[in-house]
């Protein structure tokens, strides 16, 4: 169903209670290339101040969370089991390193079971309850870079229609909310607040400060009832889920890394329009991707030459191919061509015949020398530049060029 519309429920049942929770809460997301997943493949946390509550009110707190999550989850679905964890407590370091094995490389159901156990948390499993490994790193995940998204939602009678957002206002919201970004994508003429699934969110806008997003969410016009918003802190677009690695040979099937090389293969196109091209260090070799839906970063990878000396972000999905999430050109290797030599006269020579060098066929000037002249070619490709996906095919986690000096 929608997490994020289920942490807003509970959370509004638990103010109707008289229970507040302390900052906002927080969106967590996951390894993108974890095999099993949701499409965002999140966690959602949030605070409450123990103290300040007796125990009857914090099991009446549990109650309303543990029912939200059975009423509200599409059970049915096989892909669905949810987790819930209950921790009193300060986050340890231990926590932290667990938060982040899960946002770049893999853990299991039994493995966070475990780990519930060895901190003292509570779990509530539904299902396969596989949720519980994300919910414990959404308690535990360290935000030292972190931006907030502002969701709102629409009545249940309108779940599955067309979103009624005034897209007009959703441009001008874009130039003159500055403190948002990845609103809209130009030039695939794409409105990115709007969810393309049948869910319960109308809009979501993505901005560093919390005054950034409610100046946003005024310029937004819709023409349909907003049932309720939220505001949450959340790691997307910090580039978290990524591991810088020294060697191509210790990258490993699911994990997300930033990895240097050089191009070893010159880029080509499958059918589809998927591109390809190996990455080479000294310790072996990858296939990259840019696949069809990343579409003009698609062009970028195509300029690519053998010998170019790139920095990749991205992970290795389930087919152990490497897909790009940003590009970096450290180097570039020349590009050129090669014509005959141009006579004295200014004309262009043309071929004497094999091996017996070069004649103008203006003046008829002759030279014995049959090699030609190397031409360098402009590289469109910039050197120090970063390259990225447009924002129609951006992953939640990968951080925006825009973002690139936090």
């Amino acid at each position: 169903m929608c997490t994020t519309y289920l942490a807003c429920s509970i959370i509004n049942q638990l103010k109707d209670i008289g229970i507040s929770i302390e900052d906002y809460p927080r969106i967590i997301r996951l390894n993108p290339f974890a095999r099993f997943k949701t499409r965002g493949n999140g966690g959602i946390s949030f605070k409450i101040d123990m103290d300040k509550y007796d125990g009857e009110k914090i099991d009446l707190a549990k109650k309303i969370i543990l029912e939200n999550v059975e009423k509200l989850s599409e059970m049915s679905c096989e892909n669905t089991n949810p987790g819930v964890v209950l921790y009193k407590g300060d986050i340890t370091p231990e926590m932290e390193n667990y938060a982040m094995k899960a946002i770049y490389s893999i853990i299991s159901i039994k493995e966070a079971e475990d780990f519930a156990e060895k901190i003292g948390a509570e779990i509530h499993k539904f299902k396969k309850g596989r949720g519980i490994i994300g919910s414990i790193a959404a308690i535990a995940c360290p935000l030292k870079d972190y931006t907030y998204e502002l969701l709102t939602y629409r009545n249940k009678e309108n779940y599955g229609k067309k979103r009624q957002i005034n897209e007009k206002s959703v441009y001008e919201m874009d130039k003159k909310a500055t403190d948002t970004f990845e609103n809209i994508d130009i030039n695939n003429d794409y409105i990115a607040i709007e969810p393309k699934t049948p869910c319960p969110i109308l809009y979501g806008i993505r901005a560093e400060t919390v005054d950034g997003l409610k100046s946003a969410k005024s310029l937004v016009e819709v023409d349909e009832p907003i049932e309720s918003y939220c505001i949450f802190k959340t790691n997307q677009h910090t580039d978290m889920h990524l591991q810088n690695i020294a060697k191509i040979s210790d990258m490993e099937k699911y994990g997300c890394y930033i990895i240097s090389g050089y191009v070893k293969k010159d880029p080509y196109v499958i059918e589809g329009g998927h591109v390809f091209f190996t990455l080479a260090d000294d310790s072996g070799v990858i296939e990259a991707a840019a696949y069809e839906p990343t579409k003009e970063f698609r062009s970028v990878i195509k300029e690519l030459l053998f010998g170019d000396q790139v920095q990749l972000f991205g992970g290795i999905g389930c087919g152990g191919t490497f897909n790009i999430e940003k590009i970096k050109i450290i180097a570039l290797n020349k590009k050129q061509h090669f014509e005959n030599p141009i006579c004295s006269c200014g004309k262009r020579m043309t071929s004497a015949g094999k091996n017996k060098g070069f004649k103008c066929k203006k003046c008829g000037n002759k030279i014995t020398s049959s090699e030609k002249i190397a031409v360098e070619e402009k590289r469109d490709l910039v050197e120090g530049k970063f390259y990225e996906t447009p924002v129609v095919a951006r992953r939640h986690l990968a951080k925006p060029i825009c973002r690139m000096q936090n």
